[in-house]
């Protein structure tokens, strides 16, 4: 049989994304489908390669295209050991440190934040694997939440979507279930960590992601989630693994179903932890949380309200707490544009919108309430454009939504409508631009969907629809446009329910309910 070569592409935009754990080109950052014979590094194009070489011939080394964490240089300097980390810092520099990095703390005797993944003194394969996966250094809240994790402190974690919190509690946890493994070898593998996760798609990434980082070591994960069949989840733990990621609901039906010996578990993560302690998760995490031995708490969501932080007291003490950004504010990387549009005009602006070449910039993601909404706007958009659109909720079975991200993520759809499923948690690479079409029920989840255009501190737009059906959020609304410089609306600004008056009137009516 005669196997025909596709030519090799010639420009950087031919080039599709690169997929978590995929090579990715070293100019531009799109999928490394070559390897360039001159550098041996990662390529997507011809173009790129030019790119490489006269780089090289300049400098004698080729520029990375990665996200590299800049400190202002005007007053001091610091400088990184790899092998000592920030033990050497003063106090002083350690909060001039944090400071300049955004990162504020609240606990007592806190590890110094560090500068380099080698500082955290994790085995030498994982350190490999960060770097083949495109982390060359840590964002600002893994230099701080890393080094806390690996002390085995309880950890509350607030920061922007798109920050790196996934990778903060996934590099200590590979790194100590690697040790414990290294140090303790026995036929009978009990996990020793669990990470709980509100959705699947959640769930999938974090696992993808934790296999990623854990590749060459004595580490095995099992993936715990509605959709798929429970016989061969259950068979993948009684094989032996170390770490279980899922949701609540289905691993507790494994619990209830077989004998799996929780005692060895170290740390439990609830990823998300605001929308995992509120009403319909919190009584399942509990009962997972009571099940399990003096394990540490490892908790991250981009918005943490006082009633989770008062919940979380009464699980475990000594807890650090680590915030980078501004708390349950939208990532500032994101310009929000929110525009006044009566629900019956919605649709044409969406349209305008995807219309625009100013204004359109996929991948897009469009938020809506329902699923309903979600299956009739991707269809109207599809006819209407001619632009592909697909629908996402939580009707459609696994294997169906996994094949939605997969087009999505590697460029086959450029648009998806989205319930709020993919509104926290899921790396969706590349988007730097959402549309919130409906708003959502509360200002922490408008929160998470805006932070879903930009990762990794990229800038990117939200274009936000609001109308008088949206009245209940207002005031907060408009409190967190100013706060972040953004335009208000006419309509909105002298809304009766945006004014002050409203607000004293609404809180005495609070008040003489409560008595």
């Amino acid at each position: 049989m005669e196997v025909i070569e596709s030519p090799v592409k010639q420009r950087c935009h031919h080039q599709r994304e690169a997929l978590p754990g995929e090579p990715r080109c070293v100019v531009c950052g799109r999928y490394g489908e070559y390897v360039c014979d001159e550098t041996d590094d990662d390529i997507c194009s011809l173009e790129c390669k030019k790119i490489l070489l006269s780089k090289v011939s300049s400098d004698g080394k080729p520029a990375l295209n990665k996200n590299v964490i800049k400190l202002s240089a005007t007053d001091e300097c610091f400088y990184v050991n790899d092998k000592f980390g920030s033990e050497s810092l003063t106090t002083a520099q350690i909060q001039s440190l944090r400071q300049k990095l955004g990162i504020y703390v609240k606990g007592e005797s806190i590890p110094a934040p560090v500068l380099s993944f080698l500082a955290c003194d994790i085995p030498k394969k994982l350190t490999e694997n960060l770097e083949n996966a495109g982390y060359e250094l840590p964002t600002p809240i893994q230099m701080q939440a890393i080094p806390v994790a690996l002390c085995n402190r309880n950890l509350i974690v607030s920061a922007d979507t798109g920050s790196g919190k996934t990778a903060s509690f996934l590099v200590p946890i590979v790194s100590l279930c690697s040790r414990i493994r290294g140090q303790h070898l026995s036929n009978e593998r009990k996990p020793l960590a669990v990470v709980l996760a509100p959705t699947r798609e959640l769930c999938v990434q974090v696992e993808e992601q934790a296999k990623i980082l854990a590749k060459g070591l004595p580490f095995k994960t099992a993936l715990v989630v509605g959709g798929d069949a429970i016989a061969g989840q259950v068979h993948r733990i009684r094989k032996g693994v170390e770490l279980m990621v899922g949701t609540p609901g289905r691993l507790i039906d494994i619990l209830t179903k077989i004998d799996i010996e929780l005692d060895e578990v170290f740390a439990l993560v609830l990823d998300e932890v605001d929308c995992m302690l509120q009403r319909g998760f919190r009584d399942q995490v509990m009962q997972i949380f009571n099940a399990l031995s003096h394990s540490q708490l490892l908790m991250f969501s981009a918005t943490i309200s006082h009633e989770v932080e008062k919940i979380t007291s009464s699980m475990a003490k000594d807890f650090v707490y680590v915030t980078a950004g501004k708390p349950n504010m939208p990532n500032n990387s994101v310009k929000q544009v929110v525009i006044w549009v009566e629900s019956k005009r919605k649709k044409k602006k969406l349209v305008e919108i995807l219309t625009s070449k100013h204004h359109f910039k996929p991948p897009i993601v469009v938020f809506v309430a329902s699923r309903l909404g979600a299956d009739l706007l991707a269809e109207a958009i599809t006819v209407i454009t001619g632009l592909k659109a697909l629908s996402l909720h939580g009707e459609k079975g696994m294997n169906e939504r996994r094949e939605i991200l997969r087009l999505f993520l590697t460029g086959g759809v450029s648009i998806i409508v989205s319930t709020g499923i993919l509104g926290r948690g899921v790396d969706l690479l590349k988007v730097q631009q959402v549309i919130i079409f409906d708003m959502p029920n509360s200002m922490k989840e408008y929160v998470h969907q805006v932070g879903r255009a930009s990762r990794m501190g990229e800038e990117g737009i939200a274009i936000v629809f609001v109308n008088d059906d949206d009245k209940k959020l207002f005031r907060e609304l408009v409190q967190n446009l100013k706060s972040a410089g953004a335009a208000i609306p006419r309509e909105l600004s002298n809304s009766h329910y945006t004014l002050s008056d409203y607000a004293v009137v609404r809180g005495k009516k609070r008040r003489k309910s409560g008595n």
